[in-house]
């Protein structure tokens, strides 16, 4: 038998369990006490200990998940706005209209004139195109300093700028 996990291993492990499940129950209406249940934590707790973990709000991280699954369909279907703003759990297309602009940098009406479906697998897609925060001028962010975005950053924008990962 192994050695019991850490402390930090356990807390890793419950906070991949509810990010987990805001993964896959992306659409449907999820509040902080649910998760926070799945977590074993407060909900004070669960909220600050996410943020530690992944970097942002459990709303944040949430948000992010369903407008990334908005880019897909925006870009493979031909379904109107409104319905795809539905489809990934928005309640109204003025909140998902905002949303969207602000993680991806423009409307959602522009981005899917913009992108056209391509002929590769959708996980190559996701990667390319998920939103990334920029870094603060004058280098990045620590623990101390806030983030400031103007416009999301994703692999095409930096490949665009040619900004090399490494």
């Amino acid at each position: 038998m192994g050695r019991p996990p850490s402390a930090q291993e356990d807390t890793n492990r419950r906070m991949l369990r509810a990010r987990d499940e805001m993964d896959r129950r992306y659409a449907e209406p999820l509040d902080v006490p649910t998760l926070a249940a799945i977590a074993h934590l407060s909900v004070s707790q669960f909220g600050r200990v996410f943020k530690d973990v992944y970097g942002e709000t459990p709303h944040r991280y949430l948000q992010r998940r369903r407008v990334e699954r908005a880019m897909t369909l925006l870009r493979q279907t031909d379904r109107p706005v409104t319905d795809v703003a539905w489809d990934v759990g928005f309640a109204s297309l003025g909140t998902f209209s905002r949303t969207f602009s602000n993680v991806v940098g423009c409307s959602p009406t522009e981005f899917r004139a913009g992108h056209t479906p391509v002929a590769v697998p959708s996980c190559f897609i996701a990667a390319w195109t998920r939103p990334r925060e920029r870094e603060a001028p004058g280098g990045p962010a620590g623990p101390d300093r806030a983030v400031v975005t103007a416009a999301p950053r994703t692999a095409v924008s930096e490949k665009r700028e040619g900004v090399v990962a490494g």
